[in-house]
């Protein structure tokens, strides 16, 4: 029977440059995959000290229209104005805490990603590891109680005094259906 081309190569692995080859194209391909900033070469700085405070401000920022973006990475017109706004305050002086502050004057806490631990948002913070100990909780309690079911069910060894009694009433039984 002769061997088709499909048949050799199922025996024989592959070469390590054709494994190279395949290892380098995914590493492209995720590469390729990664979103670009957002941020245009007409928005961006000049000094790169500023540009870099720009930019580690714009990374904490929340695009107000998009899920759960920084503006550094939304491609929005409003994540636009936000950027140029924060390059323009820091240009005129502003701290890092001064840009943050005026933006949440004007947009609220929604605009931060990491929202402050302050009243209003404990529930955001707690929430969820209370959440997992409480599901935790229940979960243990389930499985206590199984435990409980399944021990009461299993077969307990009768003693020997037990086993003989056993015996006795149970030949009597059969003493009496006769």
């Amino acid at each position: 029977m002769p061997k088709t081309n499909a048949a050799v190569r199922l025996r024989h692995p592959p070469s390590v440059s054709a494994l190279t080859r395949a290892a380098t194209l995914m590493l492209l391909l995720a590469l390729l995959a990664v979103p670009a900033l957002a941020v245009e070469p007409d928005e961006m700085l000049q000094d790169k000290v500023l540009e870099h405070r720009a930019r580690e401000i714009s990374a904490g920022i929340r695009c107000v229209v998009c899920q759960n973006q920084s503006i550094d990475d939304s491609n929005a017109e409003i994540a636009r104005d936000m950027r140029r706004a924060i390059r323009e305050r820091l240009t005129q002086g502003d701290s890092d805490a001064d840009v943050v502050a005026f933006l949440r004057a004007r947009y609220g806490d929604y605009v931060l990603l990491r929202p402050p631990f302050d009243p209003r948002t404990w529930i955001l913070w707690l929430g969820p590891p209370l959440l997992l100990l409480l599901i935790g909780r229940l979960l243990y309690r389930s499985a206590r109680r199984r435990a409980v079911q399944v021990k009461a069910t299993t077969p307990v060894e009768l003693t020997e005094a037990e086993r003989k009694r056993l015996d006795a009433l149970l030949r009597e039984d059969e003493g009496e259906r006769r």
